[in-house]
């Protein structure tokens, strides 16, 4: 009879891309099969994601049990189920977080697999490519004058899409801004000749090239609390589009453009103020340990910088500076919540749901806990855009619940995913904290429910 798998590291453990051993694609097995052991004798991780009711199937039905036995073919399907939601490592007993001697973390051994994937491959996919750079993709968007917005609402021209990129011809998109918030932002004197200031906002992609009038809402918030807040031009994404598939060197390229423009902020004694919670989820977390040489160090001296917006201020909520003029609320005075994934991930809790709570009248109706389902460029994808409504499924049936006329996400992909699959596009917290600081500032909400 074989050998049972032992739960304890193999020799092959590592989620250090800077090690050797982390590309050693026969050691990637060994550490795939003792995690899918501890994985199938756990199983509390049955209901984020489909990896692992796949992994339980292909085990139970097809091989007695035996991980071992699991074709490569097979490792994929429940490699490629994951879309990095991080759920099952919050859950997970048995992480490197915890300090357990198992030492597992499923979202990393994905990653590698997906990074040992691609580089045995050798080139990305046009999918691949498209989809991690948006910088690129909205620079491409922007030369078009407006006829991307056009192809984007265009069914023939979202077929061609579907069947040229593999991004579903019915996923709800983004529109790309005319202007980029850092132009915007530089014409309005947020954009200084040298660091320094109390905060600095990373913007992130979205923000930058999707939805500026988010970070319109934050530099209005903070200014509204007094906060220094600065702006600098030329920031990267994050990468966690591009480390969705295995790019590395692309997250590494990105990541060192912006440490570069960050820390000299830092350096002056400036948090850096991350608006979408996946983004600050990836320079916490994912950036010190997967960037190389001097870049890491800087990265960890960046790492203890970031704040989610929210926490910032939420710091600062007995200070007598903080904002006490609020002038509107929203309509009914209830507001229904969601915690998007990466934000529960970073275990800093919900302060953009408690900021809300200090605008008078207001009442949080309901605090949904469970994935919308968007998870990064999943939900855009042919193979993801389904299974991403059964999904959210369960978010989207909480917020309608709750009977609040108003919605509030931190994440704005999740607010795409809402608006799309559930009828009403949540507000992020700061949005509806800046609204509450003005006179009327939820009378276009109030407008739209009379039409």
């Amino acid at each position: 009879m074989e050998q049972r798998i032992s739960y304890q590291p193999t020799e092959w453990l590592s989620y250090d891309p800077s090690e050797e051993r982390y590309w050693n694609a026969e050691g990637l097995r060994a550490e795939i099969d003792r995690a899918f052991e501890i994985c199938h004798g756990c199983r509390m991780c049955f209901k984020y994601c489909d990896s692992f009711p796949t992994l339980f199937s292909l085990i139970d039905e097809r091989h007695g049990g035996d991980v071992r036995r699991l074709a490569a073919r097979e490792v994929e399907q429940v490699m490629d189920a994951c879309f990095q939601c991080k759920l099952c490592e919050v859950q997970c007993p048995y992480t490197p977080r915890d300090g357990h001697e198992f030492q597992l973390d499923f979202p990393k051994l994905v990653h590698r697999h997906d990074a040992v994937r691609l580089r045995a491959r050798g080139r990305k996919t046009l999918r691949e490519r498209v989809l991690g750079d948006p910088d690129a993709a909205a620079r491409a968007a922007r030369a078009s004058l407006g006829l991307a917005n056009l192809a984007n609402r265009s069914r023939p021209l979202r077929v061609l899409m579907e069947k040229a990129v593999g991004v579903h011809r019915d996923k709800l998109l983004p529109d790309f801004a005319a202007q980029p918030f850092d132009a915007w932002a530089e014409e309005r004197g947020f954009v200084k000749a040298a660091p320094g200031g109390e905060a600095v906002l990373f913007q992130t992609c979205f923000v930058q090239h999707n939805e500026p009038q988010l970070g319109k809402d934050a530099l209005e918030v903070l200014g509204a609390c007094g906060v220094d807040a600065r702006v600098v031009k030329g920031l990267a994404c994050c990468g966690m589009p591009a480390w969705e598939h295995g790019d590395l060197e692309a997250l590494r390229r990105q990541a060192r453009r912006d440490l570069d423009l960050l820390l000299p902020f830092v350096e002056a004694g400036a948090k850096v103020l991350v608006v979408n919670p996946t983004c600050s989820m990836m320079l916490r977390r994912e950036w010190p340990h997967l960037l190389e040489g001097e870049d890491r160090a800087r990265a960890a001296r960046l790492a203890a910088a970031v704040r989610d917006p929210s926490e910032f201020l939420w710091a600062m909520r007995d200070e007598p500076r903080f904002v006490k003029a609020f002038r509107s609320a929203p309509p009914g005075g209830k507001v229904a919540y969601h915690a998007p994934c990466h934000l529960r991930a970073q275990g800093i809790g919900f302060k953009g749901r408690d900021l809300l709570r200090r605008i008078p009248g207001v009442t949080v109706a309901a605090t949904v806990m469970e994935c919308c389902g968007h998870d990064g460029t999943w939900a855009m994808t042919v193979e993801g855009f389904g299974p991403s409504q059964r999904v959210g499924k369960k978010a989207f049936e909480g917020m309608k619940a709750a009977g609040a006329r108003v919605w509030a996400t931190d994440c704005p992909l999740a607010a795409l995913q809402f608006q799309q699959h559930a009828g009403k596009k949540p507000l992020h917290p700061l949005a509806i904290l800046a609204r509450a600081t003005r006179p009327a500032g939820f009378a276009d909400l109030e407008e739209e429910e009379e039409r």
